[in-house]
């Protein structure tokens, strides 16, 4: 479906550690993705979850997990993003099984866009998916703007797709489902990646303090809340924002 997400990835600095990193900290496991040794797609109870690939060493580039959003025609998608003041960064490119572009908002926040064949069997708050997906901005009315007018978001949408404004974000959805939310206050220049606008991914876990626990063990930072000790104290702990070694922010919450 036009402007849904389908995907998420994560290109690591060394993937042999970041699939031990995830695997300790969500129970991923992993099989081969069909593009060579450096990408494998993570596998939550046996289905599919995420992409994870290795970053080129050459590359000087922050790691961050990017979400990619379904468009018809990926080339038409690029010259929206371009003709609205944003960045076309990668293609669109041939890619597997389909097309691809890895894009920047206006204001710098990373996502990509797919033309081709989508997993059924993968939707944003729905089994082994992501329970949502959230993008920080610096204005929610000029975030919704853009991607309502690159991907056909919209208040209502004859295809079950609706964007909408609550008091202080918005929220996508489909058929009363949250699959995404915009929120304000990231900071373009900040030095802090976790106030820079991003796209960020919310992943259910069991049991929160044991995730956090397990990231600190292999290497992980708690961002969120920021006292561990406490943090691993509470059982009853909802939801936490970590940051994998090599500097990828993302937040567990409770499943």
């Amino acid at each position: 479906m036009a402007g849904a997400p389908c995907w998420v990835t994560l290109l690591a600095r060394e993937l042999p550690a970041s699939q031990a990193f995830y695997g300790d900290v969500l129970g991923w496991t992993y099989r081969p993705a069909g593009l060579g040794d450096d990408f494998c797609v993570a596998l939550s109870d046996g289905q599919p979850v995420a992409g994870i690939g290795a970053l080129a060493s050459s590359l000087q580039v922050a790691v961050a997990w990017t979400p990619y959003f379904a468009v018809a025609d990926v080339d038409a998608a690029a010259a929206r993003i371009r003709e609205r003041g944003a960045t076309v960064a990668v293609g669109p490119l041939a890619f597997h099984s389909g097309r691809a572009a890895l894009a920047a908002d206006p204001d710098g926040a990373a996502f990509g866009i797919w033309e081709g064949a989508v997993r059924s069997d993968w939707t944003v708050g729905r089994g082994s998916a992501p329970a949502w997906l959230e993008l920080r901005t610096r204005d929610i009315d000029d975030a919704a703007r853009f991607y309502g007018e690159v991907l056909g978001w919209a208040p209502k949408s004859e295809e079950g797709y609706a964007l909408t404004r609550e008091e202080d974000h918005a929220v996508l959805s489909q058929d009363e489902q949250v699959v995404a939310k915009i929120r304000d206050g990231a900071v373009q220049a900040s030095a802090d990646p976790s106030l820079r606008p991003r796209w960020h991914v919310y992943y259910r876990v069991p049991e929160v303090s044991g995730s956090v626990a397990a990231a600190l063990n292999s290497g992980g930072v708690l961002v969120s809340p920021h006292d561990a000790s406490s943090a691993l104290r509470e059982a009853g702990l909802r939801e936490a924002t970590l940051r994998d070694p090599d500097g990828a922010l993302f937040t567990v919450t409770a499943g």
